[in-house]
């Protein structure tokens, strides 16, 4: 911590200067995480999502978020649909993009063979947020077959939830 006799600052002065200034610079950034608010809907459901900033939000974080295209899965529409369709062979799981893909396997108790692919679109816990599409090795399944698939999945899902309010 000295000073040339011409009052310049040291080379370990100016780094422990510039570090200081990245550090608030850094600090000031993250007062934009103040105002956040839960949506509603959330508070609704144990274990809900926060609100999403705003694209044009702007803080200095915004380079760290990751990509644009994620979506906030509903955790308990997700392991459903992994317990419902659990004699299925999991080719591909991906929760950034609410996507599920399967391999072909015959339900217990069935001679038909079935592959799905399940988007889940939204966090709210309803209908709207899933769908499934079904396939023999034929050809697509009929839409009642679809609808009795999403129906089981909704049906555990809410029973996940169910258990996970006593807790």
């Amino acid at each position: 911590m000295e000073t040339r006799p011409d009052g310049a600052m040291t080379q370990s002065r100016f780094k422990t200067a510039s570090l200081t200034m990245a550090c608030l610079v850094f600090l000031t950034g993250c007062g934009a995480f103040q105002n956040a608010k839960l949506d509603e809907e959330a508070m609704r459901v144990k274990g809900g999502r926060e609100r999403q900033a705003a694209p044009g939000d702007g803080s200095l974080l915004d380079a760290f978020r990751g990509a644009r295209d994620t979506v906030k899965v509903n955790r308990f529409l997700w392991t459903a649909t992994l317990q419902v369709l659990d004699f299925l062979p999991v080719e591909a799981a991906d929760p950034f993009t609410g996507v599920i893909s399967t391999g072909f396997g015959t339900p217990p108790g069935g001679g038909q063979a079935y592959r799905a692919t399940i988007l889940i679109s939204d966090p709210a816990l309803d209908a709207r947020s899933l769908n499934v599409a079904l396939q023999t090795r034929s050809g697509p399944v009929d839409a009642a077959t679809e609808r009795a698939v999403e129906d089981a999945i909704l049906n555990r899902a809410r029973q996940l939830r169910i258990q996970a309010s006593r807790f």
